[in-house]
């Protein structure tokens, strides 16, 4: 497969990747699997949680899609490259910036960003296996752009004892 081919197939698999995501979310981890999504909707001391257990078979099938597909640099090594990929993505963006796993990249200026996060915390509003709302990762309705939006137009007051 030759390089265009190969950046194409890694870009649509990466796209691919949202739905999947969504899809999974949706009727898997809040069905069957509930039981090791349901650490990720309650709070807990632990810095690791059940849910994190999603991580290593996503990222194991990822590796196992390019250890094989590698020497060849067949379809096999950039679809498990699009898979890394949006892993990649997915571990900055919900556990970093949303979840604040980690002590960096704590605010953003995007609006973009700030839609996810505020979708993502409608997502969390419930904390059993029913009802949830947006399920995705990448894609954000746009009534949280707007929100979004307007918050950055608006920045909250803050108090005369804050701003000193």
């Amino acid at each position: 497969m030759n390089l265009f081919a190969g950046v194409a197939l890694t870009a649509a698999t990466f796209l691919g990747m949202e739905f999947v995501a969504w899809f999974m979310h949706k009727y898997v981890l809040h069905g069957p699997l509930w039981f090791l999504h349901r650490s990720h909707h309650v709070r807990h001391p632990h810095h690791f949680e059940r849910n994190d257990f999603f991580f290593l078979f996503y990222g194991g099938l990822s590796m196992l899609l390019m250890v094989y597909g590698g020497p060849e640099k067949d379809w096999r090594y950039w679809v498990g490259m699009g898979v890394a990929v949006y892993g990649t993505l997915y571990f900055f963006v919900h556990d970093v910036l949303i979840h604040r796993r980690l002590p960096f990249w704590r605010r953003t200026q995007s609006a973009y960003l700030r839609a996810l996060n505020m979708a993502h915390k409608i997502h969390h509003k419930t904390t059993g296996r029913d009802g949830s709302q947006e399920f995705g990762l990448l894609w954000v309705s746009p009534k949280y752009f707007t929100l979004a939006r307007r918050r950055a137009a608006n920045p909250p007051a803050r108090s005369a004892s804050a701003a000193q």
